[in-house]
């Protein structure tokens, strides 16, 4: 790679090397779980949040290719793709990297070590209580060594060089620092997907070749369905803007689009946008963009003549973000722009309650709720609730931040509460509420779904976000949550080892609550070792199980808790074959 490497192309070129590297080792990166349960997903989080920022980079025109555009174009992607907490602290540590590109047209070795340490202070800036023995602490030896090497050579290889061999030696320090890390057998998973990013990136400027071909997409995505089939399209236009004048104002351009029609995408940056709408009025749309700049790449569609997924396909081809996401403010898309044609069809993502009366004036409610569901049972189960909100699938993976921000605009309100219902989706809801410039959010944090309903419960749709907060975290105190998984390999959880293959149960802290080689008599230990005084057991089936065997173990429950009424749903979550939920 040439000397002159702080060019944006040659840094889109690194990035994409970094990327691939991390797609080339993700079941390396998956593998390395914590606890023996089948859910490890650090590399898949970190792949997609790096496949989001690389799209974005990606449609950055080739003219227009320098460094600050470049790098502000991966930070945007990062941030809106950022998926589980791996992949939130990720898009921190990247956001600090490229603040020195948005600087620059090229860059030297002090440069890059100046860009880690402003990671490192980025990432750790982001979590309340930064715990060390992590990604966290692979980040800032890495880049204490990089200003190190700086001092020496300002040669950037040199630099990135010392930087990968530090990441090397920091994560294999993890164990010594964690002690749950110690207790697995295993290095930081979020620590080893960071030194495989930079491992990539240091191939590119040597000039090899990584065994992976990356895609500007992820394998699958949270989803949120806001039409009907009935509803009629009209027509798709898309363009690109380049301001011609005064600087473009995102805000305002999706606020007057939004006026014009639905479906609306506004994506880039002051100089430059990517344009998405569907209305019957397409002359409108392109008149109002000549208005503002130059326009490119006009096309319209009649939406009616296609396939629906034909034409989020085309739309997706075009902006790099979800056709069905409501546009920027701020200069920020508030759908993720890594959506990819993986997703399924069959998402279970829809409204709560009555579709019509979401975004509503006339409803007079000023709070909504974004509820993350894995599973086609949980989601019924959150719809039969009747709040108004919206809810998104998480069975193809962790939401990102930019799908948690694009269902908060689709419900129209102004105050919103999230409900996570999982430990690894809260960071990317306090990122998509510190986004959400405009609206009054809170993140309930909810570690299961049971919680979740639980708090679903206990929410007024007239009352602000910030008291229903209160009142649905208190709520979730009245329910205790185990979860039935099998080990998927040996593992200590303290003093008690487990086999691989065992059923395993966990409380909703993740601690060993029951393990037996036998499914249905684990679950049972399991609710025999909870404090006694709840009323209702409800088991919701997923994967792995099902009707017939739940009624077995429903039967058993009852027979030993007397007193205690137990009711069946089919939860349809995967990885756990039970989430039991005591009240």
């Amino acid at each position: 790679m040439s000397t002159r490497a702080g060019y944006g192309g040659a840094i889109l070129v690194a990035f994409r090397a970094a990327a691939a590297n991390v797609e080339a080792h993700l079941e390396e990166i998956n593998a390395l779980n914590v606890f023996p349960v089948p859910d490890g997903d650090t590399g898949t989080n970190m792949l997609a949040t790096v496949r989001s920022a690389l799209a974005e980079a990606e449609s950055v025109p080739l003219s227009s290719r320098t460094l600050p555009r470049v790098a502000a174009a991966i930070s945007f992607g990062a941030l809106m793709g950022a998926r589980g907490n791996s992949g939130v602290i990720l898009s921190q540590i990247l956001l600090g990297m490229v603040e020195v590109g948005r600087e620059r047209r090229i860059v030297n070795g002090l440069d890059l070590a100046y860009g880690l340490r402003r990671g490192s202070e980025t990432a750790y800036a982001a979590i309340a209580k930064p715990i060390e023995g992590t990604i966290l602490t692979v980040i800032r030896e890495t880049s204490d060594a990089a200003v190190e090497a700086a001092e020496r050579t300002p040669a950037l290889e040199a630099v990135l060089e010392a930087a990968v061999e530090a990441a090397r030696r920091s994560v294999s320090r993890t164990p010594s620092l964690l002690p749950v890390l110690r207790e697995a057998g295993v290095v930081d998973s979020g620590g080893q997907g960071l030194f495989r990013l930079l491992e990539g990136a240091l191939g590119a400027m040597r000039g090899e070749t990584i065994a992976a071909s990356i895609d500007a997409r992820p394998a699958g995505q949270a989803s949120l369905v806001t039409h009907t089939e009935s509803d009629g399209w009209g027509y798709e236009t898309m363009f690109l803007i380049s301001a011609d004048g005064p600087a473009l104002d995102l805000q305002v351009m999706r606020r007057e689009l939004e006026g014009m029609g639905d479906s609306v995408l506004v994506a880039g940056d002051a100089s430059a946008a990517k344009v998405h709408v569907h209305n019957d009025r397409p002359d409108q749309v392109i008149g109002y963009g000549l208005t503002l700049g130059r326009l490119s790449r006009i096309t319209v569609e009649n939406l009616d003549d296609q396939a629906l997924d034909v034409a989020e396909a085309r739309a997706q081809a075009f902006t790099g973000v979800d056709p069905g996401s409501v546009g920027a403010t701020d200069g920020t898309a508030s759908g993720d722009p890594h959506k990819g044609d993986a997703a399924p069809k069959d998402a279970v993502a829809r409204l709560l309650g009555s579709p019509s009366a979401v975004g509503d004036p006339s409803i007079g409610s000023p709070s909504a709720v974004v509820v993350v569901a894995a599973g086609m049972g949980l989601a019924r189960a959150f719809e039969s609730t009747g709040a108004r909100g919206a809810l998104l699938d998480g069975r193809a993976g962790n939401p990102s931040a930019g799908d948690l921000l694009a269902a908060m605009r689709a419900t129209g309100a102004r105050e919103i509460v999230i409900l996570p219902n999982d430990p690894n989706i809260r960071l990317a809801a306090r990122l998509a509420a510190r986004l959400a410039s405009g609206l009054a959010v809170k993140v309930v944090p909810t570690r299961t779904a049971p919680e979740g309903m639980a708090a679903m419960l206990a929410f007024d749709p007239r009352r602000s976000a910030a008291d229903n907060a209160k009142t649905m975290l208190a709520a979730t105190q009245s329910v205790r949550t185990l979860s039935v998984t099998q080990a998927i390999r040996d593992a200590r959880f303290g003093e008690r080892l487990v086999r691989k293959g065992q059923t395993i149960v966990l409380d909703a802290d993740e601690g060993l609550v029951a393990a037996h080689r036998d499914r249905l008599a684990a679950a049972v230990a399991g609710v025999a070792a909870l404090e006694p005084g709840f009323e209702l057991l409800t088991v919701y089936y997923g994967e792995g199980a099902d009707l017939s065997e739940a009624e077995q173990l429903a039967q058993r429950l009852a027979e030993s808790l007397e007193g205690v009424e137990v009711e069946i749903l089919h939860g349809g979550q995967p990885h756990y074959s039970y989430l039991i939920a005591a009240e």
